[in-house]
């Protein structure tokens, strides 16, 4: 497409809400957290502190702001709904229309390290008949995808909707990719499912299934089971670990995302320590965030939050997955009949399954019956957040599941 039918817009933070943050900071109010070095009762003071105080008096916004505008952004309503997104131009001899989704707490920078070697190949030794046209949204009600009025319901596959809209009835594509992680990778997953014909196919850093958030207990990953007695120690203690890592993060926001969004909408230290918790727990850090997200990318992605007031509608979206359950479009199997590649790191292999046996694990399991699966990939390193952690192994790993697809 050689005239984009949309005019650039973008992004802009305004003064006025920067210093009212910078105001907010210098406000901050620490709660008492001794014998917490350790991290076992959650954020350690001392951490969030030295954070709070580089956000207030060192970190640039217009800096990142500036990095960012390096791209071309666009805004549109698309069904009444406002979505942001960034676009990197193809170069290559046709590039393939491509729309990354992140999830939480994600935003659509955390696609920036593979967002390049996607769109130009050719100049990171690939081959340019490889080439993409990346578009990455901001997911509705996150960032500049905000705010949401009259749209309390939104949920992963409302997104699905609205992708295949902006992408078709926008953009003016008849076919495009489609790639994702965590919530995204459910986008991803439905777009798959409902409208496979009009995708060459999906990438995808989970293989979940898209009913995952439907039934009570949606929110407790055992489903409510208490831990079997006499399993070996190591898989006892893994389970341990991913309710650790994932438990609170799930029940808070399913079952009380507004009550947690007042203190999150209001404290920018809060709203920082909440998501830090994640970003520290669920990336392959080895016991040191600043390994995998400098201070000035936390604060990049918690400004982003922070500016656009959109944290409260970023958490909803958990609630209404489960408020506003997924129904399949139609009964065939595989459930997401797109072909479908996948990539999974050590880090999250399930209690029990070593890294050489997490594919095996996948394709013998439930969930490996719902995709037309046609490129699974584990890699010993990397956590949550792929494309930031291992851009390379992702970007080859989709490359791969294109190949010869377009």
């Amino acid at each position: 497409m050689n005239d984009f039918p949309l005019p650039p817009a973008p992004i802009h933070v305004s003064d006025d809400v920067l210093a009212d943050l910078r105001l907010r900071l210098d406000l901050t109010r620490f709660p008492d957290d001794a014998g917490n070095a350790d991290w076992y009762y959650g954020v350690e003071r001392g951490y969030l502190q030295g954070l709070v105080d580089y956000w207030r008096t060192g970190f640039d916004w217009r800096a990142a702001e500036k990095k960012i505008n390096a791209y071309e952004h666009y805004r549109v309503t698309v069904d009444g709904v406002p979505v942001h997104f960034m676009r990197r131009p193809g170069v290559g001899p046709n590039p393939t229309p491509l729309i990354l989704t992140h999830g939480w707490p994600w935003t659509f920078w955390h696609w920036a390290k593979v967002v390049d070697p996607l769109a130009d190949p050719g100049a990171y030794g690939g081959d340019p008949a490889e080439a993409f046209d990346v578009i990455v949204p901001s997911f509705p009600g996150f960032g500049f995808s905000g705010p949401l009025p009259g749209h309390p319901d939104m949920n992963y596959w409302k997104v699905a909707d609205l992708w295949h809209t902006l992408m078709t009835g926008v953009l003016g594509h008849e076919r495009y990719a489609a790639a994702g992680c965590d919530v995204g990778a459910l986008v991803t997953g439905q777009l798959g499912h409902k409208y496979a014909d009009e995708l060459y196919a999906i990438h995808i850093g989970s293989g979940q299934k898209l009913d995952m958030f439907t039934g009570d207990r949606a929110w407790d990953l055992s489903g409510g089971r208490p831990i079997p007695d006499g399993l070996p120690a190591a898989v006892h203690d893994r389970i341990l670990e991913f309710d650790r890592r994932f438990a609170v993060h799930l029940a808070a926001h399913v079952l009380d995302s507004s009550t947690l969004a007042y203190a999150l909408s209001d404290s920018p230290a809060g709203m920082l320590a909440w998501i830090l918790r994640r970003w520290v727990s669920w990336s392959d850090d080895g016991g040191d965030i600043e390994t995998v997200f400098s201070r000035d990318d936390l604060l990049t992605h918690a400004t982003i939050f922070w500016a656009t007031n959109t944290i409260g509608t970023s958490i909803r979206t958990y609630a209404n997955n489960n408020r506003y359950p997924w129904t399949p479009s139609h009964d065939r199997w595989p459930v997401i009949e797109a072909p479908t590649g996948i990539t999974f790191v050590a880090y999250e292999n399930p209690p029990g399954v070593t890294t050489e046996q997490r594919v095996q694990n996948f394709t013998e399991g439930e969930r490996g019956a719902w995709y037309n699966h046609v490129n699974l990939t584990v890699h010993e390193r990397g956590g949550h957040f792929i494309p930031w952690e291992i851009p390379e192994l992702w970007v080859d790993d989709l490359r791969r599941t294109f190949r010869g697809r377009r």
